[in-house]
């Protein structure tokens, strides 16, 4: 089947935003107004296409990231609304890592928010391309210039402001177009057909003003234009976009919109931005490939005829049709009933169905071209972070990482029937989520499930409840703590000896331990040379360190540490790849002692927002639960911003605490920060557990 648009008139966007900003609600108009849809859904009312599961809906929040494909003045936009709560962080992730380009969504009363940092450096690293989109331009409070003044001091960024609202608050009626310099009005109640008309007189000045100032910051982009600018010649409104495009393509500047999706107001010249200045796949620079055979690095081109090379990005468990595996096609094409190849896995697999996602419904579809975005039903052993290419032309792309969990809980079936149930129903989810971690506790036998906070593993339990049916007891949440040492070890010995008539057991490794900086993980270096221990044993070393690793000398995992096996010895007879093993392990677990054990605790960045009246009370609440504080900073309408850092143990329950303490006024946003040792008293509290 051919496409039904050429590759240049195809746009995969995501919709990215700190929780509450209005993105669901833009994506809802997106769909409306492009005819997706022909009524507009609520989040309140929990009728959008979107937020399409029961917890989403109950709760109002986006929790997974929903796909959508919407046409555009003849162009198809692929887009994908994403979370914004930091607990599901990785749907963001792994969004902006398939996606060419995105729309940043800013509430107008607050700026730049916690979130809207993360999702900003998050962009920043895959280097997408964006445009920004300021909401909420009717609600009290409601500042344009003060949320560009954020987006410039908070995220470091180069904004252009390309429009002027008319009016502010309640009495929000649109905005003056700088480039084309006129005025646009949405008076009717569905905003579907926007007025426009000629500035007004007493806003001539102030935009007369703006336009200026846009131009010669668009100038600035280009030399040519530059050199016009200079000579005080005219420069047309196509050099100017052009100039602009280039530049948003490059990262260079940000050119930013406002409006009210909820009013219906400006989301349509939000779309017309989307095709104007974010890039097709043919504008983003070649996906970057590395052969399997001799690990040499290719680059392929956007196009059908070019090698196969997808990513898979995302895993979903659908009731009705079983496991679909969401991919963004770099280059070649993906068919139904065609063979492909996981170069992840060594396994190859048959295209069963492709689908056009529309968040959770869909369409058949015969292919899926490079640089679209598909879904596929009947992958057995792909999973997210995979690379699908051709047989005979094997390749990897750079998988996804994602952050480590922080938070855990321990849950057991209630009964036998539930046993089996629940084992079926925790692979499924672990497949779609990687956040989520299971392992069983060797100790107590509890199955431990861990995530990024207390509302994510919440939606974990429910959908166990309510998706697959298994009725579980669940524990106290509990946090990751990891450990470390704090002085290196150098050539430190262990012999594994036993003797036990016929074959002994003999195993000898010297190695090096050394501290990391934070966030840097394991480190395992073989720096054996002239074979003191043989090449077959080293593999048994390094499984045995990976075993020691996971429970260390106080019994938790790992982290931030140089393992260098930098010597040993062997007995012809009775060494074996047993006994190197248990000579790593114990080894490691005296050395880690040897160089003074370190327990370490995850520490939360956190944020809260509130009236000023109750600074006082919230500065106490941070500091009785042994935060730091950073800072505060002033927001408009009277609040302020608490910035700190809190110790992960010490934020459960911190939501009931703020709505008590505030009246239900306070709000507060927290992320995984790093990893900081613990105070002696509270690692004697932990290992006397």
């Amino acid at each position: 089947m051919p496409r039904n648009f050429p590759l240049e008139k195809c746009r995969n966007i995501g919709i990215i935003a700190h929780i509450d900003a209005g993105k669901t609600t833009t994506t809802e108009r997106i769909l409306f107004y492009s005819g997706r849809t022909y009524r507009i859904g609520s989040v309140d009312d929990g009728t959008t296409v979107t937020d399409w599961m029961v917890q989403e809906r109950e709760r109002g929040i986006t929790i997974v990231s929903a796909a959508v494909t919407a046409g555009w003045k003849g162009y198809q936009i692929n887009v994908i609304d994403t979370p914004g709560h930091i607990d599901f962080t990785a749907e963001v992730q792994r969004s902006l890592r398939v996606l060419d380009g995105g729309v940043v969504v800013f509430d107008a009363v607050q700026g730049v928010e916690p979130q809207s940092e993360t999702v900003w450096r998050q962009a920043d690293r895959y280097n997408v391309p964006r445009i920004c989109f300021v909401n909420k331009m009717d609600r009290t409070g409601a500042s344009f210039d003060y949320t560009i003044s954020t987006i410039k001091s908070r995220l470091g960024a180069n904004p252009i402001p390309m429009q002027m609202p008319i009016g502010s608050e309640s009495s929000f009626k649109g905005m003056i177009d700088l480039m084309e310099m006129q005025a646009i009005y949405f008076e009717d109640e569905l905003g579907k057909e926007p007025k426009v008309t000629e500035i007004p007189d007493d806003l001539k000045p102030q935009a007369e003003e703006m336009h200026q100032q846009m131009i010669e910051k668009i100038a600035e982009l280009d030399d040519d234009l530059t050199m016009k600018y200079l000579e005080g010649e005219t420069i047309s409104i196509p050099e100017m976009k052009t100039a602009l495009r280039t530049a948003v393509l490059h990262n260079q500047v940000t050119p930013v919109f406002c409006g009210s999706s909820l009013k219906n107001k400006g989301v349509q010249l939000v779309l017309d931005a989307v095709i104007d200045y974010l890039p097709s796949p043919l504008d983003v620079p070649a996906v970057k490939a590395t052969y399997i055979k001799n690990d040499e690095p290719v680059e392929f081109p956007a196009e059908d005829t070019a090698p196969l090379s997808a990513l898979v990005f995302k895993i979903v468990s659908d009731p009705y049709v079983g496991r679909l595996a969401y991919i963004r096609v770099y280059s070649g094409k993906i068919a139904t009933g065609g063979m492909v190849y996981n170069s992840s896995k060594g396994r190859k697999e048959r295209i069963g169905r492709l689908l056009r996602m529309y968040a959770d419904r869909r369409e058949d579809i015969d292919e899926v071209g490079a640089g679209d975005i598909g879904a596929v039903l009947g992958l057995k052993d792909s999973f997210t972070g995979d690379t699908l290419c051709e047989v005979d032309n094997p390749v990897v792309l750079e998988r996804i990482t994602f952050p480590e969990p922080v938070i855990s809980i321990a849950i057991e079936p209630k009964s036998a029937v539930d046993q089996e149930k629940m084992a079926n129903a925790l692979q499924r989810l672990t497949e779609e989520d990687p956040t989520y971690r299971v392992h069983s506790d060797e100790n107590t036998g509890q199955t431990i499930i861990s995530g990024m906070g207390e509302l994510h593993l919440d939606i974990l339990i429910d959908r166990l409840k309510r998706e697959f049916h298994v009725q579980a007891n669940v524990g106290q949440p509990r946090v990751s703590f990891r450990e470390t040492i704090n002085r290196p070890v150098k050539n430190f010995s262990y012999k594994y000896v036993k003797q036990s008539g016929g074959h002994g057991q003999y195993g000898h490794v010297v190695f090096d331990l050394e501290p990391l900086e934070r966030g840097k993980g394991i480190v395992f270096e073989n720096k054996i040379v002239g074979g003191s221990i043989p090449k077959e044993y080293i593999p048994a070393v390094e499984k045995g360190i990976k075993e020691a690793v996971d429970s260390g000398a106080l019994g938790y995992p790992v982290t931030d540490l140089s393992i260098r096996l930098v010597d040993g010895s062997y007995h012809e007879v009775d060494s074996s790849e047993m006994a190197f093993k248990m000579a790593a392990i114990m080894g490691f677990r005296e050395g880690m002692q040897k160089g003074g054990s370190v327990l370490l605790e995850p520490i939360m960045k956190v944020e809260v927002t509130i009236p000023e009246e109750y600074l006082g009370e919230v500065l106490g609440q941070m500091t009785s639960r042994r935060g730091e504080i950073l800072g505060t900073d002033i927001h408009i309408g009277n609040t302020q911003a608490v910035r700190g850092m809190v110790p992960a143990a010490e934020m459960f329950g911190y939501a009931t605490e703020l709505r008590s303490g505030t009246q239900g006024r306070g709000v507060f946003t927290m992320e995984f920060d790093h990893y900081a040792p613990v105070s002696e008293s509270v690692k004697e509290k932990l290992l006397s557990k």
